[in-house]
């Protein structure tokens, strides 16, 4: 049961984190799956990817049935092809890496994001 709930409040937190700020979720999901259910940081990212996924994929049908036309469809394309094949070599990589190895790389780069979001 703990899990459970556990499980629904990151999925809850991760959410609208990332309908509001477009951070996906995983910015919440990946700290509090290793952190506070104790994944291993490879399953972390892994996990948290697939409820990307999810998300995304409400979010966004959200904005298209309520016609809010906020996307925009030309640097979606663009980028998603980018993205996808990055995301495809990415996943590889991980896989090779070792979790401290990817929890160090996650940290420093939140540090360095929310530094240069905090000076902006």
């Amino acid at each position: 049961m703990k899990i459970l709930l556990t499980a629904l409040l990151i999925g809850i937190v991760a959410g609208l984190a990332g309908a509001l700020l477009g951070v996906g979720g995983g910015i919440i999901m990946v700290p509090a799956f290793s952190l506070i259910l104790g994944m291993e940081q490879k399953s972390a990212v892994a996990t948290s990817l697939a409820i990307v996924v999810v998300t995304a994929v409400i979010g966004t049908s959200n904005h298209v049935i309520n016609k809010t036309e906020l996307i925009d469809w030309k640097l979606v394309g663009l980028t998603a092809i980018g993205a996808a094949v990055a995301a495809w070599f990415g996943s590889d990589l991980m896989r090779q890496l070792s979790n401290q190895h990817l929890t160090r790389i996650f940290g420093v780069l939140m540090i360095l994001i929310g530094a240069k979001m905090l000076w902006k």
